[in-house]
């Protein structure tokens, strides 16, 4: 798939997704945190590449959200979804549901959706999702104490470019090797032509090494784990949590308490991570923790020793008297001896026992094993001192045999860890993806539940009496009032329609669930109401109430986007509220009878809030449908309305109400003739 074909993938966007492993299946398969993976891409713009996949796919590149109330509309109802999902990943993932014109499109949707509205939101697997996120890759780990080595000016190129963690030597000859083992705690030789050398080291022929990146730089690997320890375990939560509610991410057996098909096993995973250190080091392992203490502690140990046979051969002093003959004495002091001299002589049992303190302290306090402790022993030993001295050389060569076992048992351990997580790489890619997409799934079934939604029948106009909308038993969740308190809409379209009705009667509210079923529907979501069916349509115009008359300008304006509108209306739903507003009413009138005819010379589905109906309807060439939202009448000075518009009706104003209510209740001529005018 060619990158810069996706809508809205540019030169240097494609740039920065080819950094993917795979970047036109990742592409392809919609994953927004694989997609937000590649460099400078985050999660909202990689929900919009992943849009753009999706549409290429279906070969979707209409925008049915012809207006600014259609997109606002759009929005909220993605604000709703959105306010039901718990992780910031969902929230974006959801932005690839968009309006398609494409039967296939809104068909996939709608079978992701229908799973997702069998999910039940329980509240340990929302707990649990509060610590999910998608997988990071970490910073590039560099490896010092490893290089790879080559005579070979391509493989150095290959080698640079695919392990950056390790230093890339070039060499001409086994001299050079050598040197390379002198220098490095371990070579890898990556060219055949080496293979057979007998150098001194750890050196080895490896010409596959940058093949398997496991073995030869596991710290990637390790890296890699240790960095999204967090999010790892948090998705084992989820798919726990959610098999134990009976509702598995990806299947299973409820009955079971776990989640048979997690993509991997959970307690392998577990103790793996158990035995990795949050900077990608091993952990857990006595052995190399007493390795790494000794190194660490080495100096300080030494230090400690040589105080402890300080402090044994003060006390021996002290305890005993050391008579030096004058002529002894003079006798010392004219051959030039010192300290130790005099040690030698009158406490040699005395420093030979605090020396072997020393040594046992040293011993003890690094847990050496026997071969280290002998080489312990040569720390301390020497000339007879006091202070008693240690030997630096000996220190180093101890310093240099703990450090040489220590990095071998970390190398030996992280060979042995990467190739336990090896084969768990991808799957622990599958487990996060399931478990964040679970979130988006959630938040569907969420937004069902709260909403009383179903998934409507989405139809193609080309279907006899398919044209139009149905919507029975709806609710707009939009409005500012509880929902359990919003009274339910039926309403039928076919056509062009007037709508008309009292003021404060639901119109624009009901323009509102209709726009909002409508979007949903091509979204391939559920929409709320008991059922509905809906034309696919190939563009929703929204015009919100004018809030105003239009000076000339404007209104010019105004009629040049209906002119656009209605050339080639076909398969367009048009929603429009009270668009006599922009000028005087005699004109409207006219204006919005034009624009009818020629919607329903285009067959075009349409819906016109207007108190204008009888003038419009006398001004049209045809017999435009008057839909009326009945107002009951008025009770303690408020409005009483059926909010479902009804068929062929044209409703009563609110004056015309006002004076009927009158006129039941004081009579007289004045109110009759009154009510005789409207």
């Amino acid at each position: 798939m060619e990158l810069e074909a996706i809508p809205g993938v540019g030169a240097k966007t494609a740039a920065a997704l080819r950094e993917l492993d795979d970047p036109a299946a990742t592409v392809e398969s919609g994953d927004v945190a694989a997609i937000a993976r590649a460099p400078g891409v985050n999660e909202a713009r990689a929900a919009r590449i992943a849009r753009g996949a999706i549409r290429r796919r279906h070969d979707d590149d209409g925008r049915v959200l012809a207006t600014d109330r259609a997109r606002e509309l759009y929005r909220e109802a993605i604000d709703l979804l959105r306010e039901r999902t718990v992780t910031d990943y969902a929230a974006k993932r959801l932005e690839t549901f968009y309006p398609s014109a494409s039967a296939s499109r809104i068909a996939e949707a709608q079978a992701f959706s229908a799973d997702a509205t069998e999910r039940e939101p329980d509240p340990a697997v929302r707990e649990a999702l509060a610590d999910c996120a998608p997988l990071s890759d970490p910073p590039t780990v560099r490896v010092r104490d490893r290089c790879l080595a080559t005579a070979d000016a391509e493989t150095l190129a290959r080698a640079e470019a695919e392990m950056p963690e390790l230093s890339v030597e070039t060499v001409e000859d086994a001299r050079d090797v050598s040197e390379l083992g002198r220098s490095y705690a371990s070579v890898i030789v990556l060219d055949e032509t080496f293979a057979g050398l007998d150098v001194e080291g750890d050196v080895v022929v490896r010409p596959d090494a940058l093949e398997t990146p496991s073995e030869t730089v596991p710290e990637r690997l390790l890296a890699f784990f240790a960095e999204n320890r967090e999010r790892l375990e948090a998705a084992a939560t989820v798919h726990e949590a959610a098999a134990a509610a009976g509702d598995p991410v990806s299947g299973g057996d409820p009955d079971s308490g776990i989640d048979a098909d997690a993509p991997v096993d959970l307690d392998r995973l577990r103790d793996a991570l158990s035995r990795l250190d949050d900077d990608g080091t091993i952990a857990g392992d006595a052995e190399l923790d007493r390795l790494t203490a000794a190194v660490d502690d080495l100096d300080a140990a030494v230090s400690t020793a040589a105080s402890v046979a300080d402090d044994r051969l003060r006390e021996a002093i002290r305890e005993r008297d050391v008579t030096i003959e004058g002529t002894d004495f003079l006798s010392l002091v004219e051959q030039g001896a010192r300290v130790d001299s005099l040690l030698d002589r009158e406490l040699a049992d005395e420093y030979d026992e605090a020396v072997d303190a020393a040594r046992d302290h040293l011993a003890d306090a690094l847990r050496l094993e026997p071969e280290e402790a002998e080489l312990a022993e040569r720390v301390f030993g020497g000339d007879p001192s006091f202070p008693v001295d240690h030997d630096e050389s000996a220190v180093s060569r101890l310093r240099t045999e703990l450090s040489a076992a220590r990095d071998r048992r970390a190398a030996k351990l992280k060979a042995d860890l990467a190739s336990d997580l090896g084969d768990l790489r991808e799957p622990v890619e599958e487990l996060v993806r399931n478990a964040l997409e679970l979130d988006v799934e959630l938040a569907i079934s969420r937004f069902a539940r709260d909403f009383d939604c179903t998934l409507p029948d989405v139809v193609s106009p080309e279907e006899d009496g398919a044209g139009g909308f149905r919507i029975e038993g709806g609710r707009s969740p939009l409005l500012d009032v509880d929902f359990a308190d919003v009274e339910p809409v039926d309403y039928v379209v076919s056509g062009a329609t007037l709508l008309s009705g009292v003021n404060s009667g639901g119109k624009t509210s009901t323009l509102d669930l209709v726009a909002l079923v409508v979007v949903l529907a091509q979204m391939g979501l559920p929409v709320p109401a008991e059922s509905a069916t809906v034309e696919r349509f190939e563009e929703i115009h929204y015009y919100a109430k004018s809030q105003g008359t239009l000076d000339a300008g404007a209104f010019e304006a105004t009629l040049r986007d209906f002119g656009d509108l209605v050339d080639g209306a076909d398969g367009r739903l048009v929603l429009v509220d009270e668009l006599e507003s922009i000028t005087e009413p005699g004109a409207s009138a006219k204006i919005i009878a034009g624009i009818l005819e020629a919607l329903d010379d285009q067959d075009a589905t349409a819906v016109f809030v207007s108190h204008l109906a009888r003038e419009i309807r006398d001004a049209a060439d045809f017999e435009v449908a008057v839909d009326g939202i009945e107002a009951a009448g008025l009770v303690d000075g408020e409005l009483r309305v059926n909010r479902s518009p009804k068929k062929g009706h044209l409703a009563r104003s609110t004056p015309e109400l006002i004076v009927e209510k009158l006129a039941d209740d004081r009579g007289g001529e004045f109110y009759g003739d009154l009510l005789e005018k409207f």
